[in-house]
């Protein structure tokens, strides 16, 4: 196929629409099943680049969850502790390596992935398919399918769901072009290689950066790489925890994701894993209802009665200390971000979210406050002098 005509672009109203190769060579990729739309191949294309390094710097099987272009969880497939199967709804299934990362994806942030496409670095295989059909999404990409998968994710939304097949070996020309205004942008590709190399360089005065330190940065750092920004990203344990992307100031960046991020453990809390639903909740209504547990609109929940409607029984309130002294326990997170940080406040909001080691590029007048402010914590930080913008 040369060609695939859209139904329209980004809006409804903006037609014609559609997508092909500029040489007139066969598209690489290949639609199995539903009908893609213009944010959907965005997203497809930009998580399959994403994955597909992911891959290549941890060995590892990767997988994505994106939505509008830019991922809302990014993982490798470590097998999950049975907090994490519990947290993220799998602690009653069997779990391959590719289905590990693609829970860890979809569940760093569950509310932000409700309807995502999906990136798999790996051929997809029947666990992940079977983790796929219980969630809200919009398709999946994948360089191809086990005839099981296949009949599965097919019998998803009527026979309607969005699968796409694409060529692994497909590489593309390193010069890239897009149209603004009726203007056209040309520049070489971003084809930097993320690997333990650019780590090296550590400015900060603790040295030590572990081996799963060193992939959790790498994981950070090349989902930064497919974000819009400014982006800032925290991992931890094979996945990104918390990813702040598209805001013009580094500090809101970093305030964000460590929010998210600091969600993310939240969520493995006892007084969490405590709650009890009323049967048959729907699982957006669920998640939903644990955000809102988690913040200070629950005892708003708890005054005008809406807890019957959520819970079996009525869960104590979970106070700021309480979440505070279990916020303390979250240790060792790695943190990424595209450009350098301008001021020691991002180091600081860092720390309360558990960050031990940074990824950055240095650059900043300032590098010598933002040294100091990690060194406080003892931190560990490599400048790793690249900028990862992506727009």
């Amino acid at each position: 196929m040369k060609e695939m005509q859209l139904k329209y672009g980004c809006n409804p109203n903006q037609k014609p629409s559609r997508v092909y190769m500029a040489d007139g060579s066969e598209l690489p990729i290949e639609i199995l099943s539903g009908r893609p739309g213009y944010i959907n191949l965005l997203d497809a294309l930009n998580g399959w680049q994403l994955v597909k390094e992911l891959k290549k710097a941890t060995g590892l099987p990767a997988a994505t969850s994106f939505k509008h272009v830019s991922p809302a969880g990014a993982a490798v497939g470590v097998e999950l502790s049975d907090t994490l199967k519990k947290i993220y709804f799998v602690d009653d299934v069997s779990l391959s390596p590719l289905a590990c990362a693609y829970a860890r994806a979809r569940g760093a942030d569950r509310m932000s992935s409700f309807g995502d496409f999906i990136s798999l670095s790996d051929e997809c295989d029947k666990a992940t398919a079977l983790l796929i059909k219980k969630e809200v999404s919009d398709g999946v990409i994948a360089p191809g399918y086990s005839d099981e998968a296949l009949e599965i994710l097919k019998s998803k939304k009527n026979g309607n769901y969005c699968i796409l097949k694409i060529d692994p070996s497909y590489t593309p020309d390193p010069v890239e072009c897009k149209q603004v205004f009726g203007i056209t942008f040309e520049q070489g590709r971003n084809e930097l290689d993320v690997n333990e190399a650019i780590l090296s360089n550590i400015v900060t005065n603790n040295k030590d950066l572990p081996d799963s330190a060193k992939r959790d940065l790498m994981i950070s750092l090349i989902t930064l790489k497919y974000t819009q920004s400014n982006s800032v990203c925290y991992a931890k344990d094979g996945q990104a925890i918390g990813i702040g992307a598209g805001q013009q100031s580094r500090i809101h960046c970093t305030r964000l994701a460590g929010n998210k991020a600091d969600i993310w453990w939240l969520r493995q809390s006892p007084q969490v894993l405590g709650l009890q639903f009323v049967d048959g909740i729907r699982r957006a209504d669920r998640d939903n209802t644990i955000d809102v547990y988690i913040s200070d609109e629950y005892e708003d929940v708890l005054r005008d009665g809406t807890w019957q409607k959520l819970f079996k029984v009525k869960p104590e309130v979970f106070t700021r200390e309480q979440q505070k002294e279990w916020l303390a326990k979250n240790t060792d997170v790695a943190l990424g971000s595209d450009a350098f940080f301008p001021f020691g406040d991002n180091i600081e909001r860092a720390y309360k979210s558990g960050v031990k080691y940074i990824a950055q590029p240095g650059g900043s007048v300032r590098d010598d406050n933002v040294i100091a402010t990690s060194d406080k914590y003892n931190m560990t930080m490599s400048f790793t002098g690249i900028r990862l913008f992506h727009h």
